[in-house]
């Protein structure tokens, strides 16, 4: 099937997710549906699936419940954005980041890219302080995690034009974000409405 006739027929799971309202995510949510709806932007009704499907996946191979996946997940995506803010005020380019390490498989090379390996281990034990979780743990979904979170930022990128701007990046980017990017929230409303 094209992406033209894809879109053109959208998934039950995005009809059902385009009808959720007044949820603290919808922020997120509005970026990657508005993506979904323009044909100049990369995301997809599947992408969101696969997202989805990934985030359960990682939870059932490391034993962790949904709960606690999402919290580390929501922990994690600040310091990718602390970490991608840090790099944008050295002069490097987010979006060549996210292009090439977002996806849906693991890839301890995206942690590399954004994290070097002591600030791997203190980023792991901080999360397993505030979740309880085994800090081995926590660090063994990292290659996981990060590029599943730089995946749904990579939403927003303008399939014509690489380089234009990314609104979902942009967004997550923005120091002055109240909280509606929130990894964790959005992988636990998904959960909540995509059967």
């Amino acid at each position: 099937m094209g992406r033209a006739e894809a879109r053109s027929q959208p998934s039950r799971d995005y009809l059902i997710v385009n009808q959720i309202d007044g949820a603290k995510t919808m922020g997120l949510f509005d970026q990657f549906l508005g993506a979904i709806e323009n044909p100049q932007l990369q995301a997809n009704p599947n992408q969101l699936g696969n997202i989805l499907q990934t985030v359960q996946h990682i939870a059932s191979n490391h034993g962790a419940d949904s709960p606690t996946t999402q919290t580390i997940m929501s922990l994690v995506s600040s310091h990718v954005r602390s970490a991608l803010q840090q790099q944008q005020a050295q002069g490097q380019i987010p979006q060549a980041i996210v292009n090439q390490y977002s996806g849906t498989t693991p890839n301890s090379q995206a942690v590399d890219a954004l994290f070097p390996p002591a600030q791997q281990n203190q980023i792991a034990q901080e999360i397993a302080q505030r979740t309880g979780a085994n800090a081995g743990m926590v660090q063994a979904m990292l290659p996981a995690v990060v590029p599943i979170i730089l995946n749904l930022i990579q939403g927003g990128t303008d399939t014509q034009s690489p380089r234009a701007g990314n609104p979902i990046l942009t967004s997550f980017l923005d120091a002055n974000s109240d909280g509606a990017l929130d990894m964790g929230d959005v992988a636990g409303l998904m959960s909540r409405f995509i059967k």
